[in-house]
């Protein structure tokens, strides 16, 4: 099962593949997308393209991307929340499901602690996917995602016989 995890940003936006194998996860691929410009409908388009590229590189099954919080800035909040839009939209266009994570079960997930700052992140990620350097940090955090996206999966198949749906949700 290959994930496509997504930290998605308005300057930059991070991604990461993981194939997982039964109880293993395996480093696929990952990087950043990086966004220029100032006009924010041209840099919302190069977002939507990028995911797009790499969902037809990849061919990933399922999506999980990093739910919006409030931070101090509503407007950076506000253009998080546009460029994490069209990331979904450009999974959805490509019939991927796509899950939502916030950010503290992340950390939890990968870290074992939901308040974890990004560097013990990116250690984590290292460790997990036996990966020879540290990811860049935007990279780091879209492998969370994907290996977060795993960790939930598994247990839910494992612990209530549950199956993922297309439209992203789980049912027994």
């Amino acid at each position: 099962m290959l994930i496509l995890g997504i930290d998605p940003g308005s300057r930059v936006t991070g991604y990461g593949v993981i194939n997982q194998v039964g109880g293993r996860n395996d480093y696929v691929a990952s990087g950043c997308i990086r966004i220029r410009g100032d006009e924010l409908a041209a840099r919302l388009q190069q977002v939507y393209a990028g995911v797009s590229e790499i969902i037809e590189t990849y061919c990933p099954q399922e999506m999980a991307i990093e739910q919006v919080f409030m931070a101090r800035n509503a407007d950076s909040a506000l253009k998080l929340g546009q460029a994490r839009g069209v990331a979904i939209v450009a999974g959805s266009n490509r019939e991927l499901p796509v899950y939502e994570y916030a950010a503290r079960k992340v950390k939890q997930s990968v870290v074992g602690n939901g308040g974890a700052d990004k560097v013990q992140v990116q250690h984590m990620v290292a460790h997990l996917l036996k990966l020879p350097g540290l990811p860049q940090a935007d990279a780091a955090d879209a492998l969370a995602i994907a290996l977060c996206h795993a960790h939930t999966r598994s247990s839910l198949v494992r612990g209530l016989g549950a199956v993922g749906s297309r439209n992203g949700s789980w049912r027994r």
